[in-house]
């Protein structure tokens, strides 16, 4: 029975730093900007999807959930901080949607079975990310008002970046799931 415990305990602590490492990683990937047509775009939503592939649903979105609280709690994790603010401050503000999009498009990209066929995976990859801009725009129109362009304001300018990403992980999907299998 000890020995079960144990080894239970070797487990969490295992998951909770593959979890600490894909937080560092998701923050780090929200500062570094790339120069892209027609806004810089980051890497966050290419690592939101490579840890749910990589760390299956449930661990991913652990991370997203450790990732999304270190924000809350003041670390300066998220892409516009700690220049435009810190904290629950930040976090309520125009993008929190897309934040939160990212438990969703973490859980399907790590829930799907991917295959070989490239274009049913991106069709998947791009499902699994379409929430991000699906909430990040219901969040935007609720804060600045319906009236607003939202679409053209909070997902036109990212689409061609996106798309990018997108198929950037799909070639890769494949050795990203033999990942898995180590954790």
């Amino acid at each position: 029975m000890e020995l079960i415990k144990n080894i239970n305990q070797i487990k969490l602590v295992k998951y909770l730093l593959i979890a600490i490492i894909g937080t560092l990683v998701l923050a780090i990937s929200s500062k570094i900007k790339i120069p892209f047509y027609p806004v810089p775009m980051t890497m966050q939503t290419f690592v939101v999807l490579f840890i749910g592939i990589a760390f299956g649903w449930k661990l991913g979105l652990a991370t997203i959930f450790l990732y999304l609280f270190e924000g809350i709690i003041g670390l300066p994790v998220f892409s516009g901080t700690p220049e435009k603010g810190l904290g629950i401050i930040y976090f309520t503000g125009p993008t929190m949607g897309y934040l939160i999009g990212f438990l969703f498009s973490c859980f399907f990209a790590g829930y799907f079975n991917y295959s070989k066929n490239l274009f049913l995976n991106f069709v998947k990859l791009s499902f699994a990310t379409s929430f991000v801009y699906v909430s990040g725009i219901l969040w935007l129109g609720i804060l600045i008002g319906w009236d607003k362009p939202v679409f053209k304001l909070g997902a036109e300018p990212f689409l061609l970046a996106e798309l990018f990403k997108i198929l950037l992980i799909t070639l890769i999907v494949s050795k990203i799931n033999k990942i898995k299998e180590l954790i």
